[in-house]
This record gives structure tokens, C-alpha cells and sequence, in this order.
């Protein structure tokens, strides 16, 4: 009886204090890392007036952090957690610090704008690096602070908290560029990043479970992809993710509808760039109280489904308020698909291989994102903006449709 209160509890993985501080320290770091993102895409796009300079954001960062991706979490299984968590927080600290220089008026006296712009990308190319270690360690950090029968619990507040950390990075630069200027808000950041340091830094330590059992190098990593591929469910969740995503980027070119198309300056553009995480706050807060209890797979598809004709919606719109809603919508059925992909990865994993698979499901989630922020900036270079959206989305449709035919457990999967 008092487990499955515990269970029936939404607040019952919040009221861990562990787990609370890994939430804080998560939520103010990923606000940071948001909302410099954000800034970057807006910033570059002021420096070279060019769409396919913002794809080059995304190939910059994903390079990297695909590469890396696997022996990141060979090191993240055989190494302390809290460590390299701290060690990923502080060297993305110090690339935000190398960005604010960047901005400062010294900095654009001595420096051309394109070479301001190469030295960006440069920054960004290290910050994938990082990436590659932070993300993966925040999701094998759940599992080892709360018990099993809370993990879907946990995974949806880790999603919510995510998210939540989205949408407001976001939105608040949106108005820290309009009002403050670039290099007083990345100062904010700097802040935030460091404040979710001293969160983080109050964990306990998280050695690794299998010291003397796992397999290094070449064969641990073939083990974790070997884990991956073997798991249907975990397999076909994850590449529908990344071709759906990879496609169905529209937000890529937010800052290019924002300036020139829908014309509704900084403030409009984070408010833009804010729309999909506010749809998806409301659906992982519906999903905390009223979980999925059946047809998860079925509801998976379905979602990333209306994920594509949203964003076709939003390609098409000419007006502000119909885009903001296509994109608001676009994000409650991309939450749906986030919250049925983690908790399948959670559950499905064994303790002593979390580090390789989420670095697996890091590297699909690194993938679909960034590379699909290439894959606009290449489509908007050669099909124009409108039209590689409206590729894109039609794209993703393409794929569920197939998915849906070929992958029927899938299609009828439950956990």
C-alpha cells in the first residue's frame, strides 16, 4: 500500500533532496547553456546577414559531440559522476566567459566581424566537446539517486525541468538582447551557469558500479551500442527521434522569420524561440499528474506526426500569432515523444551500462538537433527559408509513415 502511494505521489522523486539539488543544479545550468545558445544563433546571424551561417552553428557544435559521444560514456561508466559533472560545468563556464570578451566593445575594435564570428565557432566546436560528457552524466545521475519504482517519475521531472529551463533561457534573452545588449546578457549567464555549479556541487559522490568488471576501451563502447540495437524499443524510439527532429528543425531559422519574415524584432524572436518549450511544459506537467498508461508506442508516432504538419503550419504562416501557436503545439507533441523515449532508455538500461547508453541516446539527441540546425541552413541556402521548412516537415510525415509500416512493435509497444 505505501509503495504504491509513493508511486501514485507526482511529487515523489522531488521530495529527495538529493535529487532536488541535481534538479536545481540542472535547471539553472541548462537555462544558461539555452539561453547562450539562443544568443549565439541571434548574435551570428547579426554578423553575417546570412541564413547558412546559422547551420554552421549546429555542424560546429555537433562534429564534436557525435565524435566524442562514445568514449564519453565509456569514461562516464568507469569515472565518478559528481567529478565529471563539476569538471563539464566549469570548462562550459569558462566558454561562455571567452564569448562575453567576445562581445565587448575592445573585443569588436580590434576584431573584424567575420573573424568575431570565426572565433564563435570555434567556441561552440569546444562546448560540443563538453556537451558530449555533461548531458549523458545528468541522465545516469537519476538512476543512481532515486530507487527504480521512481524512475518514470524522476524522467518526467527531469524532462519538465529541462524544458522548463528551455523556454525561460529563451524567452529571457529574447528580452536581454532587446534591453541590455549581448555582452551584458551573456554576463547573466555566466552567472546562472556558475550559480548551477553550486547546486551540483552539494551532490555526494557517484563512483562508478562496475570497476573491476567493464570492459575498456573499443569493447566497452561495442558493448553499449551492441545494448542499443538489441533493444528494439530503445532503437526504434530513438531514430525516430533523429530523423524526425533532423528534418522538422524549423527552429534553426527562428531568427530569420523573426527579422525578415514575420519581422517582430528580438523580443518577438525569443518569444519565437520560447513557443515549441511552453507547449511542451504543458503537456510533461499534464503527463506528471495523468501518466501514459497504454499505447505509448502508438501515441509516439502520432505525436511526431502532428510535430511535422505544426511545423509545416509554421513555414506557411505570414502572421506572428499563428506561427507562435503552430510552434506552442509543435512542442506538446514533441514533449510527449521526449518523456515515451526517456522512460524507455531509463528502464530498459542496466545500472552498469547508463553511461554508454545515454551517451548513445545523447549522441541520436546531438544528431537529430544540431545536424538538423545544418541541414536548414543548407536547405534555406539552396530551396530559400519557406520552402526548406515545408521540406522539412513534409519530411518528417515521410518518416513516421514509414516507421509506422515497418516497425510494428513500435507501433504497438506499452512499458
Amino acid at each position: 500500500m505505501i509503495e504504491q502511494q509513493i508511486k501514485n505521489d507526482p511529487f515523489a522523486a522531488m521530495r529527495i533532496a538529493e535529487y532536488r539539488h541535481l534538479m536545481l543544479g540542472r535547471f539553472l545550468f541548462i537555462m544558461g547553456l539555452r539561453m547562450l545558445g539562443t544568443l549565439v544563433g541571434w548574435w551570428i546571424y547579426e554578423l553575417t546577414n546570412e541564413p547558412f551561417a546559422i547551420g554552421l552553428i549546429g555542424l560546429s557544435e555537433v562534429i564534436p559531440a557525435v565524435s566524442m559521444s562514445l568514449y564519453a560514456g565509456y569514461i562516464i561508466d568507469i569515472s565518478e559522476k559528481r567529478k565529471l559533472l563539476l569538471k563539464g560545468v566549469t570548462f562550459y563556464l569558462a566558454c561562455a566567459l571567452l564569448l562575453l570578451f567576445l562581445s565587448t566593445k575592445f573585443t569588436s575594435a580590434q576584431l573584424s566581424k567575420n573573424w568575431i564570428a570565426f572565433c564563435i565557432y570555434i567556441i561552440i566546436f569546444f562546448t560540443g566537446i563538453i556537451r558530449a560528457f555533461t548531458g549523458p552524466t545528468f541522465g545516469t545521475m537519476v538512476a543512481s539517486i532515486v530507487p527504480k519504482q521512481l524512475l518514470q517519475n524522476a524522467t518526467t521531472w527531469n524532462q519538465g525541468i529541462w524544458l522548463s529551463a528551455s523556454v525561460i533561457g529563451h524567452a529571457t534573452v529574447g528580452f536581454l538582447i532587446a534591453y541590455i545588449g549581448n555582452t551584458q546578457s551573456l554576463l547573466i549567464i555566466c552567472l546562472m551557469i556558475t550559480l548551477g555549479f553550486s547546486y551540483l556541487y552539494r551532490l555526494k559522490a557517484k563512483p562508478p558500479l562496475n570497476e573491476k568488471g567493464v570492459k575498456t576501451g573499443l569493447a566497452s563502447v561495442k558493448e553499449g551500442l551492441a545494448f542499443v540495437f538489441k533493444t528494439k524499443e530503445v532503437l526504434g524510439a530513438l531514430t525516430l527521434d533523429l530523423f524526425a527532429v533532423f528534418f522538422g528543425g524549423a527552429v534553426a531559422m527562428i531568427p530569420v522569420f523573426a527579422k525578415d519574415i514575420l519581422n517582430v524584432g528580438p523580443v518577438g524572436f525569443g518569444w519565437l524561440n520560447a513557443a515549441a518549450d511552453i507547449g511542451s511544459i504543458i503537456i510533461i506537467v499534464s503527463l506528471t499528474f495523468s501518466p501514459l498508461h497504454s499505447g505509448q508506442g502508438k501515441k509516439l508516432l502520432l505525436a511526431v506526426g502532428g510535430f511535422g504538419v505544426c511545423i509545416i503550419v509554421f513555414a506557411l504562416s505570414k502572421l506572428f500569432w499563428l506561427s507562435f501557436i503552430a510552434l506552442v503545439i509543435s512542442g506538446i507533441l514533441d514533449g510527449i515523444s521526449m518523456i515515451v523515449r526517456g522512460t524507455i532508455v531509463q528502464m530498459r538500461t542496466p545500472d552498469h551500462m547508463r553511461g554508454r547508453v545515454m551517451s548513445v541516446n545523447s549522441m541520436f539527441i546531438n544528431s537529430s538537433n544540431e545536424l538538423g540546425q545544418f541541414e536548414s541552413g543548407m536547405a534555406a541556402k539552396l530551396l530559400g527559408v519557406i520552402p526548406s521548412v515545408v521540406f522539412g516537415g513534409s519530411m518528417t510525415l515521410f518518416v513516421v509513415i514509414a516507421t509506422w509500416l515497418k516497425a510494428p512493435s513500435l507501433r504497438k509497444m506499452n512499458y
